[in-house]
């Protein structure tokens, strides 16, 4: 079927309810608006009763979203245009034929297709959800692995949700203490001498990390948890040597890794731990002519039984819409201009053969 095709479809939401109804709009009508710019459709409505216009594919996916904007008002009643945004981006893991039969599917794999569908992480700020089959998969593979990458662009929710399991897995007993890691690579700039001590030498590299535990645990918690060594912070370099047992480990950042910093921090997990590695291979702020650990390692453990690495890409964006669109243009530009490898210089020598000074 032609996706590009005009249709019109009718939508009556039930039950009828004003407030649900003026929560769903928005104000000024801006959730209405902001569908239809992200879908290129039009939606017209009089009371629950809405008329959609445009493309197949689009008027489908904008019905189902209503359906479930809708819902969502039932326990969230302010929602927010943010909500929106991951809605519309969520959806389009969604198939686009929305009468398209279902295939047949076994019991099992019925099965974890719901557990995938409600897996959720808890926090003492409340309850964190996945968005998308993708990131499902990704806290599904942290839950059920001992070693587990995600690798992907900005914006995919790669670090914060490894931080959401690591808390979620304290708060539940399963682990005795979390350790943050990233290296200490500069992103581009020199920040020169930084004062202070360990800790706060390699703050600014895993503010990200601070940040996501701020969020779910509160700043006064993390504090004291970080003061007990329930949490710790520690560059790369100094984890060579130690054995890490009952421990959640993100190691964030790991494109700025080499193969043997990779390596070594592999190796260091103990009994009843957990490690999560992620990154970017396309922001590696190596020196020029340095391979990328991390994508080293995935080709190195693509099929080691008890690894699993998740690939995001640009679809899985969960931040501003514009991010997304950054994101496929670099990829498009990369495609069009691969980077040209560069030569080693050759010495130049005078006629005699000997060194030019």
């Amino acid at each position: 079927m032609n996706s590009s095709i005009t249709t019109i479809r009718q939508l009556h939401l039930t039950p009828p309810d004003p407030q649900r109804l003026t929560a769903l709009c928005g104000p000024l009508h801006e959730h209405i608006k902001l569908l239809e710019e992200r879908l290129g459709i039009r939606i017209h409505h009089r009371g629950h009763h809405f008329h959609l216009h445009g493309p197949l594919t689009a008027v489908t996916r904008a019905e189902r979203l209503l359906t479930r904007l809708y819902d969502e008002t039932a326990q969230s009643p302010d929602l927010t245009t943010d909500t929106i945004h991951l809605m519309i981006q969520t959806s389009q893991d969604t198939p686009a034929d929305a009468d398209a039969p279902l295939p047949e599917t076994p019991a099992e794999d019925a099965a974890e297709a719901r557990q995938d569908e409600d897996v959720a992480l808890y926090t003492r700020k409340g309850s964190i959800r996945p968005r998308g089959h993708n990131q499902r998969r990704y806290v599904q593979n942290i839950l059920n692995h001992d070693i587990s990458f995600g690798v992907g662009p900005a914006g995919t929710g790669k670090t914060y949700l490894a931080v959401a399991c690591a808390v979620d897995q304290l708060e539940r007993d399963e682990i005795r203490r979390i350790l943050l890691v990233r290296p200490a690579v500069e992103a581009g700039e020199k920040l020169g001498f930084l004062p202070g001590d360990l800790t706060e030498k390699i703050n600014p590299y895993l503010r990200p990390l601070y940040d996501a535990l701020y969020e779910m645990l509160g700043f006064e918690r993390v504090a004291k948890m970080i003061e007990k060594q329930v949490i710790e912070v520690a560059p790369l370099a100094y984890m060579r040597g130690r054995t890490l047992n009952h421990a959640f480990i993100i190691l964030d950042e790991g494109q700025n890794t080499t193969p043997e910093q990779m390596k070594m921090f592999l190796t260091r997990l103990g009994f009843g731990s957990k490690a999560v590695i992620t990154g970017d291979i396309t922001q590696v702020d190596l020196p020029r002519g340095t391979q990328s650990g991390l994508s080293h390692a995935i080709r190195v453990l693509d099929n080691v039984p008890g690894i699993h690495i998740t690939r995001f890409s640009s679809r899985d964006v969960v931040r501003h819409p514009l991010v997304q669109h950054i994101v496929e243009a670099y990829e498009s530009w990369d495609k069009e201009h691969p980077p040209k490898v560069d030569r080693p210089r050759r010495e130049r020598r005078d006629h005699d053969g000997d060194d030019a000074e």
